[in-house]
């Protein structure tokens, strides 16, 4: 099968580009892919294919841009050109641009394979019917609300156009199939990027790093992790240090500069900055606790099935789709008050004063990552392809194609 794969992809700051790097460092190793083909955004420096096994052949075709009008034309062409056997599609809502028409016209891709009966999937990270609209920076005016989710009703219509809709939630299949009365979705989770065959409970020597990844300033935001640790340090006389890992979301640029200049007062405090694929283990390896300070969810946490792959024990809220992994998928963390700087505070004492606590929480986190590795995933798409590929074969030899 020669497969393409509508993505951002690294060094793209774009969203899911993460994702897709580990998308691809399954799907080549299948022996039935013959050949990847990229389609990505135009980003300065070369794409990291730097994967250490052997596997397929990998065609990088640069043919989008973020926030471009011009995107539905220069990847139809480039598929076109490419006529590869199936397209798979990484995307949330907001993947082709920020600005509305782009965005729209860039999720009109999907439909556009389906009309020129090239087998397509799109994985949907997320549903607009699970999203706050005000927290997650894209509104908080009631008008401009109602008119996005008319937006996301229409775009969601026809993104169910594609042959499936993968989503990693069961809520989502549910939500999906009563409003839209679609028959084509499945739940194919979001699956573990990198899972180390003995995860190592033990820290370095120093300071406990408390640790928080991802992109921050909408329903992400730091503050209260921040003092929460203060309070901590106070309590239990720990040596304590804030990890800050990542870069501002798109919507609110310049936020963590701000929230660095605010606490530049508080000592350990790091800020790392984007943080390359090969410094994300390290990251994690040497964290005590990974911290959720989210105020709403989005979809499912790429963050926690990372968190879980290393053995880590987690902070987070409870509420939305983090509620629910915890549920389904056998997670298992402290839980704190989104608003509350205080049971934040409580939440992470509650593990670093207990190294025993913590060690369990990372087993158990482990065990659930361990449940859906991307080889996993990849295996689950590669069979949604050849069911639809021998459903097509099947509709073309009724009608005599």
């Amino acid at each position: 099968m020669k497969l393409a794969i509508v993505t951002a992809y690294p060094p793209s700051k774009v969203t899911l580009n993460e994702y897709a790097y580990h998308l691809v460092k399954s799907f080549r190793q299948k022996e039935n892919i013959t050949e990847i083909i990229l389609l990505t955004d135009a980003t300065p420096e070369a794409k990291d294919l730097n994967f250490s096994e052997n596997g397929c052949k990998i065609t990088v075709k640069e043919c989008w841009k973020f926030n471009s009008y011009k995107n539905i034309f220069s990847v139809t062409k480039t598929i076109n050109q490419t006529k590869p056997d199936a397209v798979l599609f990484n995307l949330q809502f907001m993947k082709f641009g920020d600005k509305k028409i782009a965005a729209a016209l860039g999720l009109m891709l999907p439909w556009i394979c389906s009309l020129k009966n090239i087998p397509n999937i799109v994985l949907l990270h997320n549903i607009l019917e699970e999203v706050d609209l005000g927290s997650a920076g894209f509104t908080s005016n009631k008008i401009l609300q109602k008119a996005y989710n008319f937006i996301g009703t229409s775009l969601t219509k026809l993104l169910l156009k594609a042959d499936t809709v993968a989503v990693t939630m069961q809520k989502y299949v549910a939500v999906l199939q009563e409003k839209y009365v679609a028959d084509n979705v499945k739940m194919i989770p979001h699956g573990t990027f990198e899972i180390p065959e003995n995860p190592t409970y033990k820290l370095p020597k120093g300071p406990l790093k408390i640790m928080t990844f991802g992109k921050f300033g909408t329903y992400k935001k730091v503050e209260a992790m921040i003092e929460a640790v203060e309070k901590v340090r106070k309590t239990s006389g720990l040596d304590l240090e804030i990890v800050i890992a990542g870069t501002d979301n798109p919507n609110v640029p310049g936020y963590l500069a701000n929230v660095q200049e605010q606490y530049k007062h508080v000592s350990q405090l790091t800020f790392t900055g984007y943080v390359e694929e090969a410094d994300v283990a390290p990251l994690f390896q040497e964290s005590a606790v990974v911290v959720f300070p989210y105020t709403s969810t989005t979809g499912s946490s790429g963050v926690l099935h990372q968190a879980g792959s290393y053995g880590k024990a987690v902070v987070m809220p409870d509420l939305g789709d983090l509620a629910l992994l915890v549920k389904d998928e056998g997670y298992r963390g402290e839980f704190f008050e989104p608003t509350s700087v205080n049971s934040l505070a409580n939440a992470i004492e509650a593990i670093v004063t207990n190294e025993t606590y913590r060690i369990s929480l990372g087993n158990a986190n482990y065990k659930a990552a361990t449940a859906f590795p991307m080889e996993r995933i990849t295996d689950m798409y590669l069979q949604e392809f050849e069911a639809i590929i021998e459903g097509k074969l099947l509709n073309c030899s009724a009608v005599s194609c």
